[in-house]
């Protein structure tokens, strides 16, 4: 069962994604308060102007968003859609973070995982449900011959549904994630890796953050289908917003933090900074085992250099990521428990999610630590030279999608090598100054070189 805000006038550029870029929350008095986000998308939307008639289309998240749709209340230009609690927590925990963000990550623990049987089967008829919600709420709002963007693992069946309901469509599909190689897609059963693929080709055109996870999907398709039906492939490497990074990164409340930071690093200690989510793909565990293998290694170095690390929880209603989030605590606690002395803390975790200080991070790094096991892009590795007052050296997976851009500017580890990458973090603290600001000017000029709002208007363009 699904209600919904009242439908828009026909729209000819169409957005769809799990998240809109609104959310409500239900006060005690029984008010509702809206919390706009912002994002490449959002910025894309603004960018294309009123007269485009654009609408998003998105899923109500939580009690205040469903209490928006029931009592009508809603923002110009967003479509909401109140889908039953139960069918979307299967769709969106039970599938889509559990069994596609896990397979295009590369993430299970394959002597006991995955085993798709039969609480899979009935999760999977939800991710179904869930998508159709999204394709017939598309169909019904779009004029015709309208552009339609569909994002993310989340939708990715919204394509071939869509396209089935409305052939009139210009339909177009982004995937903010790796895709998974031939051999790991083909864990899933054969009917639903073959139902994944046939959904993102119902679109005119698939595009990914990078050439890499174009390639794989082209591959998966090759394997699994004998060809990608006609659908074109594209590639927009989305990049950093630098006019409202280093606008931001100046008002008073990132100045207030940045003071603050600076008291808990002490004195004119070297600083090594990571802002993630506690998402089991961004490593933060092997990534405190290498700092912890660099006091170790190069003992000149306890007392002159700090790692700030925030690690801001993700998915708390799965055990995994609490679990996650409790071997990360552990770990911080247990570095500064043996080598903490009096004056200094070696680790300085922050978990509470604060966009203010994590702008004041970026400024006073003098190296940024991004080493997860995969992603598809990774913004922050793009964001920290932009902000960064000093320069600052980026150590960089070479599995993430940023490496594409910025690999050469970086010091690349391997993000499984914890020795290579304290090694790596030496070398990064141990750089000259000029080395690190010439370097840094080229990250920079590199991470923005597709700001958000173009990075939109390109994937629009290219729908013809």
């Amino acid at each position: 069962m699904v209600s919904e805000q009242a439908a828009a006038p026909a729209a000819q550029v169409l957005v769809a994604s799990n998240r809109g870029p609104v959310t409500y929350a239900l006060e005690e008095n029984g008010e509702l308060t809206a919390k706009r986000g912002g994002g490449g998308l959002v910025s894309g939307l603004s960018a294309i102007g009123d007269e485009a008639d654009a609408l998003w289309v998105c899923a109500a998240l939580g009690e205040g968003d469903r209490e928006a749709v029931r009592r009508g209340v809603g923002e110009p230009g967003v479509r909401m859609l109140d889908i039953d609690p139960r069918v979307h927590a299967d769709a969106y925990n039970g599938i889509a973070n559990s069994v596609l963000w896990f397979v295009h990550h590369m993430l299970y623990q394959t002597p006991l995982e995955p085993a798709f049987g039969s609480e899979f089967r009935a999760q999977w008829a939800s991710y179904e449900t869930y998508n159709r919600a999204f394709a017939e709420a598309l169909a019904q709002s779009a004029g015709d011959g309208a552009a339609v963007l569909v994002q993310d693992y989340h939708l990715s069946l919204v394509p071939g549904m869509l396209r089935e309901l409305r052939p009139d469509l210009r339909i177009g599909h982004f995937s903010h994630t790796p895709w998974a190689p031939v051999d790991y897609f083909r864990m899933l059963p054969d009917d639903i890796a073959e139902q994944l693929l046939r959904g993102i080709l119902g679109a005119d055109r698939a595009a990914f953050l990078t050439g890499r996870w174009a390639d794989a999907f082209t591959a998966c398709c090759v394997d699994a289908l004998g060809g990608t039906s006609g659908t074109r492939i594209g590639v927009h490497g989305l990049g950093a917003d630098a006019d409202f990074l280093r606008e931001r990164s100046r008002r008073a409340d990132v100045e207030e933090r940045l003071v603050a930071l600076r008291d808990q690093v002490g004195g004119d200690r070297k600083v090594i900074v990571r802002v993630d989510r506690t998402e089991l793909s961004k490593n933060i565990v092997r990534g405190l085992q290498a700092y912890r293998q660099l006091l170790e290694d190069h003992p000149e170095w306890r007392e002159r250099v700090v790692h700030v690390a925030f690690a801001y929880p993700s998915r708390q209603d799965l055990a995994v990521y609490r679990e996650y989030t409790a071997e990360v605590r552990r770990l911080a606690d247990s570095i500064n428990s043996e080598y903490g002395v009096a004056g200094w803390t070696p680790v300085v975790l922050h978990v509470k999610d604060d966009f203010a200080r994590s702008l004041a991070a970026y400024r006073l790094a003098d190296v940024a630590l991004v080493n997860p096991i995969r992603d598809g892009m990774n913004l922050v590795a793009k964001e920290v030279p932009v902000v960064s007052d000093e320069g600052c050296v980026l150590v960089l997976s070479r599995e993430a999608g940023a490496y594409e851009e910025l690999g050469e500017d970086a010091l690349v580890v391997n993000p499984y090598d914890v020795t290579g990458t304290a090694v790596a973090l030496h070398e990064a603290l141990t750089m000259p100054l000029d080395e690190r600001a010439e370097r840094t000017k080229r990250l920079a000029a590199a991470a923005t070189a597709l700001p958000p709002a173009q990075w939109f208007l390109d994937q629009l363009g290219a729908l013809g």
